[in-house]
C-alpha cells in the first residue's frame, strides 16, 4: 500500500490535522507528518514534493491558513494527487485558504475539501489510495456501510420520539 503525508504549514494547525492523520491511519495507511511552509521553507516543501513518488507516496495532504500556497507549491512538485485541507483564520473565517485551495491554474489541480474539514481530508486521501488498492476499497466500502447504519439508526430513535411511520 502507498503510504500518505501530511503537510501543515504551521505546528499552531497539529491539533486540527490531527482528525486527518487519525481518519488515515484508521484504514491502516502509513502516514508521514511534517510542518513545512510553502512561505518559510518553500525549498524543503519542493524537496519533499519532488521526491515523494519515489519515496514511496501515493497522495498528499497539504494543510494551511490565510494565503495557503502549500497545497499549490506541492502540487507544482509532484504528479501525485495533492488534497487541500484549507484552514480558518482569524480575519476571514477561512474564506481566503479555500479560495487560495480552489483557484488552481489549469494543470496544478488540487482536490480541496471544506475549511477546516480536517477528517474529510483523510478519508478523501484514504479514497484516493483506494482506487489502486482492492484490501483498503474493502476497509472503505465498511466504513461507508457503518455511516449508513449509524444514520439508519439515529432516524429510527427520533422518528419514534416524535412518532413518525
Amino acid at each position: 500500500m502507498k503510504k500518505a503525508a501530511v503537510i501543515m504549514g504551521s505546528d499552531s494547525d497539529l491539533d486540527l490535522v490531527r482528525k486527518t492523520v487519525e481518519a488515515l491511519k484508521s484504514f491502516g495507511i502509513e502516514t508521514t507528518v511534517r510542518v513545512m511552509s510553502a512561505h518559510r521553507s518553500p525549498a524543503e516543501v519542493a524537496a519533499f514534493s519532488t521526491c515523494a513518488y519515489e519515496n514511496g507516496y501515493g497522495v498528499i495532504v497539504a494543510a494551511a491558513g490565510m494565503a495557503a500556497h502549500l497545497a499549490g507549491a506541492v502540487a507544482a512538485n509532484t504528479a501525485l494527487p495533492v488534497v487541500a485541507l484549507p484552514l480558518k483564520s482569524k480575519s476571514l473565517e477561512g474564506i481566503d485558504a479555500l479560495l487560495a485551495s480552489v483557484m488552481m491554474p489549469p494543470g496544478v489541480p488540487v482536490a480541496t475539501v471544506g475549511v477546516d474539514c480536517a477528517a474529510n481530508a483523510g478519508y478523501l486521501a484514504a479514497e484516493i489510495l483506494a482506487a489502486s488498492d482492492d484490501e483498503l476499497y474493502k476497509k472503505l466500502l465498511t466504513f461507508k456501510e457503518e455511516q449508513r447504519q449509524k444514520n439508519i439508526n439515529a432516524d429510527r430513535k427520533v422518528s419514534a420520539e416524535f412518532g413518525g411511520n
